[in-house]
């Protein structure tokens, strides 16, 4: 029997090839859930176990799925440089409290092609002192590039830290036209 028809969240993922590596993606009925860098199979398959875990089923592989065909679409025009920001439904379902407060200004904040500092972050939800507890926002992100921590870096010009990896948030900020690209 199917248990979706019975009431039960279903979440559906695939993976993509993007210009910084496979993603994987992951939508439950609300939206978007998760978007996880360098998505080999390992990776995968620990992501999906504590997907089923915190959502309390068990991920499908659809790639056809319409809750991602627009998520799809809409990141292979991100890395063609064809859209400069995402309007996707999100399903903010793995992220609370100040964490989400952080998440969701930054999503409607901070635009493509410019970047914030963790304190000014910090200043814009109310916090000013809480740039440590921005870094452990941007770390716990479960829709990096739709949510762009990638754009969040030190106050004294550095780049600050990433989930992805550095060389991820270089080709990320490049592609945004913050940074120059790599010339290697």
């Amino acid at each position: 029997m199917n248990s979706h028809a019975q009431g039960e969240q279903q979440v559906v993922w695939t993976v993509v090839a993007s210009d910084i590596g496979p993603l994987l993606l992951a939508a439950t009925d609300e939206g978007l859930v998760h978007v996880v860098f360098h998505a080999t199979e390992p990776v995968r398959d620990r992501t999906l176990d504590r997907l089923a875990s915190r959502l309390g089923t068990t991920p499908v592989e659809a790639p056809d799925a319409p809750q991602l065909a627009e998520a799809i679409r809409q990141f292979e025009a991100y890395f063609a440089g064809r859209r400069r920001e995402f309007a996707l439904p999100l399903d903010w379902s793995l992220i609370s409290g100040f964490n989400r407060q952080v998440l969701r200004e930054l999503a409607s904040g901070v635009p493509y092609g410019s970047v914030v500092g963790y304190g000014d972050l910090a200043r814009r939800v109310g916090q000013p002192g809480a740039a440590q507890a921005v870094g452990v926002a941007m770390g716990s992100n479960p829709l990096p590039v739709v949510v762009p921590c990638h754009r969040v870096v030190e106050s004294d010009g550095g780049i600050g830290g990433f989930g992805g990896g550095l060389e991820t948030k270089r080709k990320l900020l490049a592609l945004e036209g913050v940074l120059p690209e790599p010339l290697f």
